[in-house]
């Protein structure tokens, strides 16, 4: 009997330690089902690091409106003009500064003294020829940079050509808040350099049920003029689509009022200096009390304005506090340090694209592409979604390539690096791989950390 106990203990024992298949693959079938804390019940597809929109389109009023006022107009050449007036903006440089053309002055007359001297070093007009060839070059080497005047007629120039797109960049820019804030309900907006009202129309699309404020600056009354057209469709007898929307032409600077979401899109990057975008980057800060959202031509111009305004943001400080929360980068820096893209050589800008329709014109395409750079900055720090201990949140700084089984990504990190990845199943968890594989251009990507799994940097 005693034998017999021991020879069914022991079968027992290796039924415990070897069970059926069909219970292994039920105990696999069951992990599988358990989700990381940051997908929140998402799929994969949808991780809360997912901000890209698909093809954007104007809304209906607002398309509605501006073909109205376009067809009503009879501008001459609208098609060529607004071609024109769309590469002159995306070309378009900051002034230069003063010490920049000294700098660049005692460069050249150093060079040239030095020509001189090997040539004709006994020249009576010696120093007058110098300063000659030296602003000759300077007058032909230096961007010179006009402020641009705005009339009904090139405001309709300019509907033609940057409504559509200026509107998607916006609400690409707006939609990094909406997916990640789902708390955020603003009741007040300022929309500075408001133009024909994108930044209006974005917002509206985005928070339309708790906005009441609209407030737009422009120093062209003229657009301002076309923006409140657009409001009512291009009709001058129906009542607005968007209620209490309020136009201003200078921005007020008392720091009393604050709305909740301020917004200036391809504005900072209009104005004459650089201590002029400081002192407006200041008090559009004072002036918001939960978001900044700072919109600029893709360029290098266009992210150097920004990186200029996140500086003084996060580095200088004001006399008069009014509003002691300090600033937090909310996106696409997923960091406060220096960004990696203006320390490589050459310098290749942080930007991003969002396909839109345009307006339906002649000869305009189907579909195109906004090349644009932003920045938002919070009054406090916003946990997103997900955001928890051990997973980490890097931005997608450039298009994503999908191979069999791994996925070749840029990102830049929350250490302020800018790293080439190879995201695989093995080496970083199944979860950030899907999250990979399903992720754009301008998504986060969780990036799950163990003792034993670290980001793999490709040469």
């Amino acid at each position: 009997m005693s034998a017999l106990n021991r020879l069914f203990g022991v079968c027992w024992r290796r039924r415990a330690a070897f069970p059926p298949r069909d219970t292994q693959r039920c105990k696999s079938a069951a992990a599988a089902l358990v989700q990381p804390e940051f997908l929140r019940g998402s799929p994969h597809r949808k991780h809360p690091g997912v901000t890209t929109l698909k093809t954007l389109r104007l809304p209906e009023g607002l398309q509605r409106g501006a073909l109205t006022v376009i067809h009503k107009s009879e501008v001459k050449d609208l098609a060529e003009r607004s071609r024109r007036l769309k590469n002159y903006l995306w070309s378009r440089k900051r002034a230069a500064e003063a010490p920049q053309l000294r700098e660049k002055a005692i460069e050249l007359e150093e060079k040239w003294m030095e020509k001189e001297r090997q040539s004709d070093g006994d020249d009576q007009n010696f120093e007058a020829k110098i300063k000659k060839k030296v602003l000759f070059e300077l007058r032909k080497t230096t961007y010179h940079w006009t402020p641009l005047r705005y009339d009904a007629e090139l405001g309709v120039v300019f509907m033609a050509a940057r409504l559509a797109g200026g509107y998607a960049a916006v609400m690409r820019a707006l939609n990094e808040i909406k997916k990640r804030d789902l708390s955020f309900a603003p009741r007040s907006l300022l929309d500075f350099g408001s133009g024909l009202g994108t930044a209006l129309w974005a917002s509206h699309t985005h928070w339309g049920d708790s906005l009441k404020e609209h407030v737009c600056v422009d120093a062209s009354g003229a657009m301002n003029r076309l923006a409140e057209q657009l409001l009512t469709g291009g009709s001058e007898t129906e009542d607005p689509l968007i209620k209490h929307v309020y136009f201003r032409q200078f921005l007020p600077v008392s720091p009393k009022v604050q709305s909740d979401l301020v917004v200036a899109a391809f504005s900072l990057s209009e104005l004459a200096s650089q201590k002029e975008r400081e002192d407006t980057v200041l008090t559009l800060w004072r002036k918001t009390n939960a978001y900044l959202v700072l919109v600029e031509n893709g360029t290098k111009e266009g992210h150097q304005v920004l990186m200029e305004a996140r500086d003084v943001l996060l580095k200088k400080e004001e006399k008069v506090i009014h509003d002691s929360r300090r600033p937090v980068v909310f996106a696409p820096c997923t960091h406060e340090r220096t960004c990696p893209k203006l320390l490589n050589q050459p310098v290749v800008p942080c930007n991003f694209l969002q396909p839109y329709h345009p307006l339906p014109l002649p000869g305009s395409a189907d579909r195109e592409e906004e090349r644009f750079s932003y920045l938002i900055v919070s009054r406090e720090e916003r946990e997103a979604p997900g955001e928890r201990e051990g997973v980490e949140w890097g931005r997608l700084t450039a298009p994503v390539h999908r191979r069999t089984r791994h996925v070749q990504c840029q990102i830049c990190c929350s250490t302020g690096e800018l790293k080439q990845l190879a995201v695989t199943a093995r080496q970083h968890g199944r979860d950030s791989y899907r999250c990979a594989r399903s992720s754009n251009w301008g998504d986060r990507l969780p990036i799950i950390n163990t003792e034993d799994d670290t980001l793999t940097e490709q040469p």
